[in-house]
């Protein structure tokens, strides 16, 4: 485990920057394909027709690069998609993704829509330039809770003939570990009243799972023990002979604020994955 201090981490910030924006990537041309439609068949509903939509943001001279598929938060009942800023222009693609929300849709639809999603990704990045073995998902507090479900949890993926060990790395941030509060509610199960079930990461621990880089923000200031959750999760992949688990807290930041600082590490761990695939 890792508790930042605020100059270590904005030194961090960049150092991770300077390592991503190395000279093959400094004049690299960009582009951006938006609102592609990532389900098909004729079973879909106009919702879906609607939110099953994801932005694929690429370098477009770079060949093999990797791809970090991108979920939003808004605790599964808001949100949309959008492009980190901070992951622009640093030699990678990034999926930014819509799903369906609560109370429209209920559990599992929105993890469905996830997968689906990735499976996308993995059927279709090598097409602009990408590597199926450099895929990474991660995501903002309910995106991180879809991450950390897609990549722990393998019958999402083997639905679309995807093994979750072909990620090549998750990087939930602040995300729930225990079962979602929005799948509680929906249970009538209040906010407080911690539920660990097939609905939550924990359940779901094994040690074959891909690399796992946790990071939340200061324990004192995060939302509903989202530290202690990820804290419980990274001991248990540790009990569980998970060797590539790690655990950041960013000291000095609340859920919302943790993102910004998050993404240095985010792209030194999408690199130091990269470089040995």
């Amino acid at each position: 485990m890792n508790r930042f201090l605020f100059l270590a981490l904005c030194l961090l910030s960049g150092y991770g920057l300077a390592i991503a924006q190395e000279a093959a990537f400094s004049s690299t041309a960009y582009q951006t394909e938006r609102d592609i439609l990532y389900r098909s068949g004729d079973d879909l509903t106009d919702y879906m027709t609607e939110r099953c939509r994801l932005d694929l943001y690429y370098p477009r001279t770079v060949k093999v690069f990797p791809t970090i598929v991108w979920f939003h938060g808004g605790g599964l009942t808001g949100g949309n998609r959008s492009i980190p800023k901070e992951l622009t222009d640093q030699g990678v693609a990034v999926v930014a993704v819509n799903y369906r929300l609560s109370p429209k849709v209920q559990s599992p639809a929105y993890v469905q829509d996830a997968a689906a999603a990735v499976a996308w990704t993995f059927n279709h990045i090598d097409q602009y330039g990408g590597s199926k073995d450099r895929i990474f998902v991660s995501g903002h507090s309910a995106g991180g809770y879809l991450t950390s479900m897609l990549g722990l949890d393998k019958r999402w993926l083997a639905a679309h003939d995807i093994d979750a060990n072909q990620i090549a790395g998750l990087v939930p941030f602040s995300g729930h570990t225990i079962t979602h509060f929005t799948v509680r509610k929906e249970r009538g199960i209040g906010g407080t009243q911690p539920v660990v079930d097939e609905m939550a990461p924990l359940f779901h621990v094994r040690d074959d799972a891909p690399p796992l880089l946790l990071i939340t923000g200061d324990r004192d200031m995060e939302m509903l023990g989202r530290y202690e959750e990820n804290a419980y999760l990274w001991r248990m992949m540790k009990e569980a002979g998970h060797e590539h688990t790690e655990l950041y807290e960013l000291e000095g930041f609340d859920h919302g604020g943790m993102d910004g600082p998050a993404y240095a590490l985010l792209l030194r761990f999408v690199q130091s994955i990269s470089k040995r695939r």
